[in-house]
């Protein structure tokens, strides 16, 4: 097996592990709001911003199909924020499924964003 798929599938079934773990707690915080998808996905977009800049910085290129591709792959989910949306729309709750969609694309921009810049900062 290519040691980068290899890197992929295990990077994959960490990220996919914790996504489930970061669910259930969520689940049980605010039940019926999808916060666990979209805890993921700033997370998600901040660490992608964090390393992004640290490869950039530091080299680690050889780390992007574990962390980047599997393990953040794994861990941020684009199918289930769409599925969440759906479900709050689907619910009649269309204001609650709309404010769903801007925070979470809003709030993953911003995540990555910093995350970049953090890393920037961090080799300046």
């Amino acid at each position: 097996m290519n040691h980068a798929v290899l890197q992929v599938a295990i990077g994959g079934a960490l990220g996919s592990v914790a996504r489930y773990g970061v669910n259930v707690l969520a689940g049980r915080m605010v039940p019926g709001y999808p916060l666990g998808t979209l805890a993921v996905n700033v997370l998600g977009s901040l660490i992608m911003g964090l390393m992004a800049g640290i490869f950039a910085h530091r080299g680690g290129h050889h780390l992007a199909p574990l962390l980047m591709t599997g393990l953040l792959g794994g861990f941020t989910t684009f199918s289930a924020f769409s599925l969440d949306a759906l479900t709050l729309w689907q619910r009649g709750e269309g204001v609650l499924a709309t404010g769903y969609v801007l925070v979470s694309i809003f709030l993953s921009l911003a995540a990555v964003f910093a995350g970049l810049a953090l890393a920037r900062g961090a080799f300046a």
